[in-house]
């Protein structure tokens, strides 16, 4: 079982950046109700799962995606606030970074191990695609609306939808880092 504490290990750094000790520790516990409904048992499956079904990840797991989605999504709040003489609008840094650990939590519950060792989707990720099932779980923690909204709309489900700053930086660290590899198993990416 995966607890706590391997929670917070794997993502020490980034949690270190989140100053709200409560929202800390919501994302934690969003993590480890997941691990428990997704039947995840230790964190050398999480490193073992690829981020996407979707596409070809090439070795791309779920925790490097959620870390570099993370550190991606912070590193543009951090060039406009560096580089804006006047910031047209206000990042929520601790938003940011909660949103981004926790943007694709619901493939938690989505993907699932097969017999022969590999990964496929589950039923309950058939029913819900993991923006869904994610907010759904950080809501159930008590995560508040702005938090889900990082959530439920960081993918195509946001389309069109009213989005908090952070849900939009996530989006684009998050397709920053799908597209290329879409485009690399297209035989579209010129290298």
């Amino acid at each position: 079982m995966i607890s706590r504490a391997d929670i917070e290990r794997l993502f020490s750094s980034q949690l270190a950046g989140i100053k709200d000790m409560d929202l800390r520790e919501k994302v934690v516990e969003v993590w480890v109700k997941g691990c428990e409904r997704g039947g995840w048992e230790s964190v050398e499956e999480l490193k073992k799962m690829p981020f996407t079904l979707v596409t070809q990840s090439h070795g791309v797991n779920f925790v490097e995606h959620t870390i570099a989605v993370t550190e991606g999504a912070v590193a543009l709040a951090k060039a406009q606030m560096d580089n804006y003489r006047q910031m047209p609008f206000a990042i929520n840094m601790d938003r940011l970074i909660v949103g981004g650990l926790l943007h694709d939590v619901g493939k938690l519950l989505e993907i699932e191990k097969d017999s022969s060792g590999g990964f496929r989707q589950s039923m309950s990720g058939k029913y819900l695609r993991h923006p869904i099932s994610g907010a759904i779980l950080a809501a159930e923690i008590g995560c508040s609306d702005d938090v889900v909204n990082t959530i439920a709309c960081h993918a195509k489900e946001g389309e069109g939808a009213a989005q908090v700053v952070e849900t939009i930086l996530i989006h684009q660290a998050d397709f920053a880092t799908f597209n290329p590899l879409v485009m690399l198993n297209g035989g579209k990416l010129i290298q």
